[in-house]
């Protein structure tokens, strides 16, 4: 690839249809993803035709096959494929996902047929700057993690502890602590360690944290997180809450805890009967307008963000995010710095920034939002 003065490298958080037509999904946002030399995204559901839905599954989620070329024709390069999703339709729909990102050449990270293939990185080349991925998931149910004879994702454990306040009054609330699993904390290190002296920028991708709750993060997401930049990653990229999560600034690299949405069906068009489900009462009791508005996603849900940055002498500048919004078929657009909605999400991320204690100054330039 010819070199440039400057990269534009773009990210957002996860995608995955189950539509008709799978390219109307970025009818809005495809120009704007297409002016990116290197486009990162979080690949949600199977693409598949094949499989059966696993029983442990709240959403077996599986899209058509033809919605890799629609993600390849927005312009996406590097897809993860680490999600609690990767197995909802047993080992049959988890290859043929990962076939039909290749056939569309598309560069899956996080997944594989063993974990040694699960943890194998991906390095893009933008003319003599070279971009290393890896990607890895704590959300996961039983049999989604890869190992060294069963296929599925790149795993980072956590594991819950819960501290009663007052060990004199039994029933009072508890505190909740959690922390990375060390068997895969140093795994994920290590990976790091590797990679770092063959690139000049390298990117973590991690499916983690708690979904729907607005701005609260686990405790084992800063832990990882800050361990890993300690080690030798420049940027975080998280994703899987289903809405927006806080930006911080650690050692002068950004972590996005969550991208929110991007371009993701709702989960009927899933599963037309979710609604009347059991497993789905329980994710809408976390959320007061999904338990008593009957909303089946929250409206932070459709707050989203683009990531970007450029890529200037084989260092990242200029990070920050472009926000953005999903409409009621959850089809995401830009937001210009004059619609109020734009203002409403830049003050949004702000609020859930301050409920976490992490204060990060955000600075408008242009369109962008940009951590400073």
């Amino acid at each position: 690839m010819k070199e440039k003065d400057v990269w534009r490298f773009y990210a957002t958080g996860d995608v995955g249809m189950n539509r008709e037509d799978p390219d109307s999904i970025f009818q809005n946002v495809k120009e704007y993803l297409g002016g990116a030399d290197l486009l990162f995204g979080q690949l949600e559901p199977c693409l598949a035709s094949g499989g059966s839905p696993a029983s442990q599954c709240r959403l077996p989620m599986k899209g058509d096959p033809k919605g890799g070329a629609a993600i390849r024709k927005a312009g996406y390069d590097v897809i993860s494929f680490a999600t609690n999703h990767c197995m909802d339709w047993g080992r049959e729909a988890f290859f043929e996902t990962l076939d039909v990102l290749r056939r569309n050449d598309l560069h899956p990270i996080g997944a594989g047929k063993n974990i040694e293939e699960a943890r194998k990185p991906y390095i893009a080349v933008l003319g003599d700057t070279r971009v290393g991925f890896l990607a890895y998931n704590s959300i996961l149910p039983a049999n989604c993690h890869a190992d060294t004879d069963r296929p599925g994702c790149a795993p980072l454990r956590g594991i819950t502890h819960y501290e009663q306040i007052e060990p004199d009054q039994p029933g009072t609330p508890c505190r909740i602590h959690t922390f990375p699993v060390e068997e895969d904390m140093a795994p994920l290190l290590e990976d790091v360690r590797k990679l770092r002296d063959q690139v000049d920028i390298l990117v973590l991708s991690m499916h983690w944290g708690i979904h729907f709750i607005p701005a609260v993060l686990a405790d084992y997401q800063r832990m990882a997180a800050h361990r890993a930049i300690d080690q030798g990653v420049d940027l975080v990229l998280g994703h899987h809450p289903h809405v927006l999560k806080p930006v911080e600034v650690y050692k002068g690299k950004a972590i996005f805890y969550s991208m929110g949405n991007f371009a993701l069906d709702p989960p009927d068009l899933f599963d037309p009967d979710v609604r009347k489900k059991s497993s789905h009462k329980a994710i809408s009791d976390l959320h007061p307008e999904m338990k008593h508005k009957g909303k089946i996603m929250p409206s932070d849900s459709y707050k989203s963000m683009i990531f970007c940055a450029e890529i200037r002498e084989k260092h990242l500048e200029n990070v920050g995010f472009v926000p953005a919004l999903l409409n009621e078929k959850c089809d995401p657009r830009i937001l210009s710095p004059e619609e109020p909605e734009y203002l409403e999400l830049k003050e949004y991320m702000l609020g859930i920034n301050e409920n976490q204690g992490i204060f990060t100054e955000f600075r408008q330039a242009g369109d962008r939002i940009v951590v400073v």
